[in-house]
């Protein structure tokens, strides 16, 4: 139990997992849809240059699923591999015009399904809770970093 919360609480904080599990499947998208706008997502957001082995990081995955992932932008024409400037060894994901364009396209959507979900909350409720999600989803990006820094 949670220190200061009563057995209601805690059944409240309880459904939080499950709730994130049926959650993404809120938005109407395909399935491939789905697994596009996360990657190209993950790439935009990246912080310098995004590879294969990142992006199976970001999602937890193992490199082979990323890769299939990665592959099924380029084929879609989203997603670039370009040498890195870093290391010219190294091969990188670049968005390329129409992943922007899919991926705001995505965000469009998104938002409208957003809207339409918290459509009878009150105005101050519906921007109470976008500002908690995204610091909560800032938050734990910053976890993640400071854990792979930790292992590193």
């Amino acid at each position: 139990m949670t220190s200061g919360t009563d057995p209601e609480d805690e059944a409240i904080l309880d459904g939080i997992g499950p709730a994130f599990s049926r959650l993404r499947r809120r938005v109407p998208t395909s399935r491939r849809d789905g697994s596009r706008n996360l990657i190209l997502n993950i790439v935009s957001a990246g912080d310098g240059e995004m590879t294969v082995g990142g992006v199976a990081e970001e999602l937890g995955v193992d490199q082979s699923v990323a890769s299939r992932m990665v592959s099924d932008c380029i084929a879609a024409g989203y997603l670039l591999r370009t040498a890195s400037q870093e290391d010219g060894r190294r091969t990188v994901l670049e968005i390329t015009p129409e992943g922007a364009a899919a991926r705001d396209g995505f965000a469009k959507a998104q938002r409208k399904a957003f809207e339409q979900i918290t459509g009878d909350w009150p105005v101050e409720e519906r921007l109470q809770f976008a500002r908690l999600l995204l610091r909560y989803v800032e938050d734990g990006a910053r976890l993640r970093r400071q854990e792979r820094d930790r292992l590193a």
